[in-house]
């Protein structure tokens, strides 16, 4: 990623709105076990929702997601976002498990490395 690794942590925790969400839709504090919602408009809106479980500035997200029928299908599911300082940018290594079923985790296998790239267009 072209971002330092302390924009792609505030990108995660208090930023959802510059890269992924609907904006304006987001109700979210980087506290550990405070539930967050936010929207997405693909397909229409669709609500998100989980919690903090880990926060490591500018090193390690990590949280869980719940998404409807088109996503998680209502299983809470957790996505690990670790980030390591690479020349002026950032590895990014993410890792979502947790899926109720192999469609779900399908989906959400192909749909992250799109949404990697717009979040790498968006965050500097």
């Amino acid at each position: 990623m072209g971002a330092p690794p302390a924009s792609l942590f505030t990108a995660w925790t208090d930023g959802f709105d510059e890269w992924f969400a609907v904006p304006g839709s987001v109700l979210m504090k980087p506290v550990i076990d405070v539930p967050f919602y936010f929207e997405t408009e693909h397909e229409g809106r669709q609500p998100h929702y989980g919690r903090f479980l880990s926060l490591e500035p500018e090193r390690l997200v990590r949280l869980t997601w719940v998404t409807g029928a088109s996503g998680t299908k209502g299983a809470e599911t957790v996505v690990t976002v670790e980030l390591e300082p690479e020349g002026p940018g950032t590895r990014l290594r993410l890792t979502h498990e947790g899926f109720a079923d192999e469609e779900s985790m399908r989906r959400h296998q192909d749909a992250w490395p799109l949404v990697l790239a717009q979040q790498d267009e968006r965050i500097r």
